[in-house]
């Protein structure tokens, strides 16, 4: 039986808005492309999101994987406010699910950096139970581990969350611990989803 609610963060309660982002910093489609080539594809993003590698040594990172574009890098990288704002439905969807008596906590992979400067995006976590990002923790999601910690940290049991992702990698990883599992790719489609797994809402609509 479903008790607790479980949201990643970005793309399902936040808009990752990383190309329109990077328009505002006044770069265009091709440059975009070569700044995320060097950067949320290099294997650094991960570590960066562990907490385990520094801003710089991130920035050294990435500026070696592309070094014709390192002012580029840097002037898309040293500030990320903007990068993540919250969805209009994440305050009101959190508290009707509570409203309803379910548990409501966030697991995602988020870099300190993000966190710390992208605090708009963030504006539904006083309403929920709690939760892990990434940084704090030392690892990201679909590593099981994580899953875990987060089961461990609260007290919870897999088979009494449903965890929501709009990444089915980790959905699957969720999943294989015993939590029921939804693939994220719209609230309307959540909805529907909380229906069928007999999750009752105290409302129509978000």
């Amino acid at each position: 039986m479903i008790k607790n609610i479980v949201f990643d963060i970005g793309g399902v309660l936040a808009d990752y808005r990383m190309k329109e982002f990077l328009m505002e910093k006044g770069l265009d489609g091709p440059m975009i492309k070569r700044v995320l080539k060097a950067s949320v594809m290099n294997p650094y993003w991960g570590r960066f999101e562990r907490g385990e590698v520094t801003e710089e040594e991130t920035l050294q990172a990435f500026t070696a994987a592309d070094p014709e574009i390192e002012r580029e890098l840097r002037l898309a990288f040293t500030n990320l406010s903007g990068m993540l704002v919250s969805r209009d439905y994440a305050i009101p969807l959190v508290q009707r699910l509570k409203k309803a008596g379910y548990g409501v906590y966030y697991l995602s992979n988020y870099s300190k950096k993000a966190y710390d400067e992208c605090g708009e995006s963030l504006a539904f976590m006083p309403y929920m139970d709690g939760g892990i990002v990434s940084f704090k923790v030392g690892m990201t999601k679909p590593d099981q581990r994580m899953f875990s910690c987060f089961l461990e940290r609260f007290g919870l049991t897999a088979e009494t969350c449903l965890f929501v992702d709009d990444t089915e990698e980790n959905v699957l990883a969720a999943r294989a611990l015993g939590f029921s599992g939804f693939v994220f790719s719209g609230v309307d489609g959540l909805m529907e989803e909380l229906k069928k797994l007999g999750v009752e809402t105290t409302e129509e609509g978000v």
